[in-house]
């Protein structure tokens, strides 16, 4: 099977096959993603990766309604748990972003409509035919970006953010001819 070039070990394979690139609906789903977009800034996606089940342990299966109550005890926890991505900035970011989400919730009844509302609630759908073409962010990312920052949200940059889309769906960046182009 023809994959985008960057899909190289066994993990990243069935990220690609499986998830990446799907339209992803459900704030519980997208708060994870979120989350573990996050985590990867500066960082490959395949170290995210390796440690998502960790990840998903210490942070009671991604529940943004308890992170969003995470005290300093809880913070010390995170950080001193080396299944983790231990940066400081990151995981205050966790917290926050947790918070932020629920704000967002209630000013739009869920996350998923916000998020969908930068797309008109469709992917775009991208025609790149080598990974070189596939931009690192987009006036659109850039526009996200600033949106959630104004409303709080942290470690949300432009680039940060097209990764976040690319994952999420709602832009289709699988090359011409991979073969899980939806």
């Amino acid at each position: 099977m023809r994959r985008c070039d960057w899909a190289k070990s066994e993990l990243d394979k069935a990220y690609h096959d499986e998830e990446w690139g799907k339209p992803l609906h459900g704030d519980d789903a997208i708060f994870e993603l979120l989350i573990l977009e996050t985590m990867q800034a500066g960082l490959s996606w395949s170290t995210v990766l390796v440690k998502r089940e960790n990840f998903r342990q210490a942070l009671d299966g991604f529940d943004y309604h308890l992170i969003a109550t995470y005290d300093e005890n809880k913070y010390t926890e995170l950080l001193e748990n080396k299944g983790l991505i231990r940066n400081k900035l990151k995981i205050k970011s966790i917290i926050n972003n947790a918070k932020a989400f629920l704000n967002v919730q209630k000013e739009w009844g869920s996350f998923d409509d916000y998020l969908w509302s930068f797309v008109d609630g469709k992917p775009i759908l991208n025609k790149f035919k080598e990974i070189s073409q596939v931009p690192a962010k987009t006036e659109l990312s850039e526009k996200l970006a600033k949106d959630l920052k104004k409303r709080g949200f942290s470690f949300v940059g432009p680039v940060t953010c097209y990764a976040f889309m690319q994952a999420a769906g709602l832009t289709n960046d699988h090359l011409m001819d991979c073969d899980f182009r939806n």
